[in-house]
């Protein structure tokens, strides 16, 4: 897509004249700004050192970054509660540091995709505080407002994601306001039509700026059940979206979120993005995300892409993995999903999967697995170095939700740490003063300039791999199909290249279902052909392309 300030100005001719799908098996790399680098000296990272860091990400040859919340908020969830949309929390700098990004970015021909978080604000916006006034003023009904059961309890049974009833007293109104969050996160009505308006100029805002896709956040909490109905029980518990250990997953949220209603919306948001030649991918988290993500991007005029948790959750295997993207290839259709293996809500994959094993093997094909899955793909800052979780204490916890489930949930906070530049630098040249969280010890030896340095490393082969993958449009393009050759192997065709990975710490063989051609330049090793057999290491990778006779015609999906 061009990044040309004067197409800008004018998205329908910039529509006409782009028909480059990019985003369609893009890599992304999701920036976290507290945690990337700091430039100012306060402990906290900010737009400038993201900046400063631009070269370092062009090199992975990713097509994107995604940059999470850096607006103005009172930082009770660390930026997902927005006090002012268009303003920049001076943390994290001004909005010429903004405009400074997306220029670097666009002249290292990387696209910058942003985080809105429309589902809900700050208590501390303007609208909250205007709308919490009285009943009948311009924004009473701008937020989710419910009169008392007659003994005085919220009007139904929903839960918060962090715990406890979705319901907020306010003695103001003497009416309860919905959160699905925070507390101080109170819901926006989406049954507004004033609201809706107000949003879509909040993204315009952006979009004008020049932004190049949007990550909506929780994109299927706008709309509620308008009569207020109790949830139901859960027959299967979502353990996807939260941790087992948490109430929310005890109901089926069939009226607080994921309402029909909320497609019109996402037409509505989808024209406007249009209009820009922007693009739009959605988080969905629910206990029918599958169907839900294919529903929310099928037909070309909602979403371009869905964000998945289901490769998110603890439990890891071969058929774990295969179940995922079978279903959602089931009901996709023409729709688009996005695969990932970390983010900022979740434990490190080399934690979590991993159980913090220290063969480089396993890393190396988790992360090749992730890239060849039909779809997009959604890459974590510091998941190319390798980082594990980092075990915290409960007083270096700044994350509300884990505070609040200690200890057998420790929060977010364990995936956000800095990012370990220089080894042997001060907080790991992050910053020259303690920051916001540690930078401990195991994530040092393994900061970048050490991997630099190291031409076997892990960060060294994310840019093989991604640069190796960029050479194979079945990688991007292709349908998936899977193969049974094993339980612990994960096989599947990509068009006519094969991708096999074996997904335990025993070897093991397997048997090719028909002749191939051994791939070379990935990086993977771990995998030899044997006549018609594969023998693969522990955690080893291989891929290989079909062989076909000449004058052959390719079967039905090749």
């Amino acid at each position: 897509m061009s990044n040309d300030p004067a197409l800008r100005r004018f998205p329908e001719v910039w529509m006409m004249m782009d028909t480059n799908a990019w985003w369609r098996g893009a890599v992304i790399y999701q920036i976290y700004p507290r945690s990337f680098a700091d430039s100012n000296g306060d402990g906290v990272g900010d737009l400038t050192g993201i900046v400063q860091h631009l070269e370092y990400v062009a090199t992975l040859g990713v097509d994107a970054i995604w940059v999470s919340p850096f607006f103005l908020s009172p930082m009770k969830d660390y930026g997902y509660d927005i006090s002012d949309y268009r303003a920049v929390d001076p943390l994290f700098g001004t909005l010429d540091d903004f405009r400074s990004l997306v220029t670097e970015a666009h002249a290292r021909g990387m696209k910058v995709m942003i985080d809105q978080v429309l589902s809900h604000t700050s208590d501390q916006h303007d609208w909250f505080a205007r709308s919490r006034i009285s009943r009948d003023n311009d924004k009473a009904d701008w937020y989710v407002w419910a009169d008392p059961k007659t003994d005085g309890t919220p009007p139904n049974n929903w839960l918060s994601v962090f715990g406890g009833s979705a319901w907020q007293w306010d003695t103001r109104r003497r009416q309860y306001f919905l959160h699905n969050f925070l507390s101080n996160q109170p819901d926006l009505n989406y049954h507004s039509p004033a609201v809706q308006e107000a949003i879509l100029a909040e993204v315009r805002f952006w979009l004008e700026l020049g932004v190049d896709g949007m990550r909506f956040d929780a994109c299927n909490f706008h709309f509620h059940d308008a009569l207020l109905r109790d949830n139901p029980v859960a027959q299967v518990r979502d353990t996807a979206s939260v941790g087992a250990d948490n109430p929310y997953s005890f109901q089926s949220h069939r009226h607080d979120k994921s309402q029909p209603e909320n497609l019109v919306f996402l037409r509505r948001l989808r024209g406007l993005l249009d209009r820009y030649g922007a693009i739009a991918l959605g988080e969905v988290g629910d206990d029918r995300s599958l169907s839900l993500m294919a529903a929310y991007t099928s037909g070309n005029d909602k979403l371009h892409m869905a964000y998945s948790f289901n490769l998110l959750t603890a439990e890891f295997s071969a058929a774990h993995i295969r179940r995922q993207v079978e279903e959602l290839e089931a009901e996709i259709g023409d729709g688009w999903g996005c695969w990932t293996t970390g983010n900022h809500d979740s434990v490190r994959v080399l934690t979590r999967w991993g159980r913090n094993t220290d063969d480089p093997r396993f890393l190396r094909t988790v992360a090749a697995m992730l890239m060849s899955l039909r779809g997009s793909v959604c890459l974590y800052q510091g998941e190319e170095l390798g980082l594990p979780e980092v075990d915290l204490e409960l007083s270096q916890l700044h994350d509300p939700y884990g505070i609040a489930m200690w200890p057998e949930f420790k929060g977010r906070d364990g995936c956000r740490t800095p990012m370990p530049w220089r080894r042997d630098a001060v907080h790991g040249g992050f910053s020259p003063i303690e920051p916001w969280l540690p930078v401990p010890e195991e994530h040092l030896q393994r900061a970048v300039d050490i991997q630099e340095s190291e031409p076997a490393s892990l960060l060294h082969f994310y840019r093989q791999f991604i640069a190796w993958r960029a050479q194979h449009a079945e990688l991007r393009d292709e349908t998936i199909r899977f193969l049974d050759l094993g339980a612990d192997v994960l096989a599947y065709r990509r068009g006519r290249l094969l991708c096999v990975f074996n997904l335990s710490a025993q070897a093991c063989r397997v048997s090719l279902p028909e002749p191939v051609c051994e791939l070379a330049g990935h990086g993977l090793d771990g995998g030899v052909v044997q006549g018609q057999e594969l023998a693969l290491e522990a955690w080893g990778g291989w891929f290989g392309e079909i062989a076909m006779a000449e004058g052959a015609v390719p079967s039905d999906g090749d």
